[in-house]
């Protein structure tokens, strides 16, 4: 089984089902070691206090959050993960990870990963997908080692340019990504 980087960044309303693939994933037998940004780590929202979602989540993975930048920083020289995962990835973190920025756990994480030229998959969730987002996601997709979770429209009539991954084909795509294969980016949401 994989050695897997499960990464969560600031859309705190996807939580629960990002925890819920971590379940599915630390079932079928992978090993899988939780990374933080500073506000998925530290700030209590309408959707649960952090304490909450730290202790769930470092009782689900067996393994202890890594929450610091010091703390991300031997990713790649001590090769710790086989693939990297960034979900829920904010569209704050795809702008510094387009724009080369490494100034959050889960950016250092994701940059120290990289540069042993092993897959980083990115579950896109942010309300302006299909606004300034966009330019983002797009330079992302040509970049070698990076792949996309499939992801669509989550209320194409209230919210127009939101996208959202779909979680459930989590544990899909980490293969495929293994495999170097991008499962179809872009999904229908109707």
């Amino acid at each position: 089984m994989s050695n897997i980087g499960f990464a969560l960044t600031g859309s705190f309303c996807t939580f629960e089902r990002a925890i819920e693939q971590m379940k599915i994933l630390v079932q079928a037998g992978h090993n899988v070691t939780p990374i933080m940004s500073f506000h998925a780590y530290n700030l209590d929202t309408k959707f649960g206090t952090a304490l909450h979602f730290k202790n769930e989540i470092e009782k689900v993975c067996g393994n202890e959050i890594i929450h610091t930048i010091q703390g991300a920083e031997p990713v790649g020289p001590k090769k710790m993960f086989d693939i990297m995962l960034i979900e829920p990835c904010s569209g704050n973190t795809l702008a510094k990870l387009a724009a080369g920025i490494v100034d959050t756990p889960v950016l250092m994480a994701a940059k120290s990963h990289l540069r042993n030229a092993r897959p980083l998959l990115l579950a896109v969730s942010t309300n302006d997908a299909l606004g300034n987002s966009a330019k983002n996601i797009g330079y992302l997709m040509n970049v070698k080692n990076i792949y996309f979770l499939p992801m669509g429209q989550d209320d194409v009539y209230k919210k127009p340019r939101s996208i959202v991954a779909d979680f459930k084909l989590t544990e899909l795509a980490l293969n495929s990504a293994l495999s170097g294969i991008q499962l179809q980016p872009i999904i229908k949401s109707y």
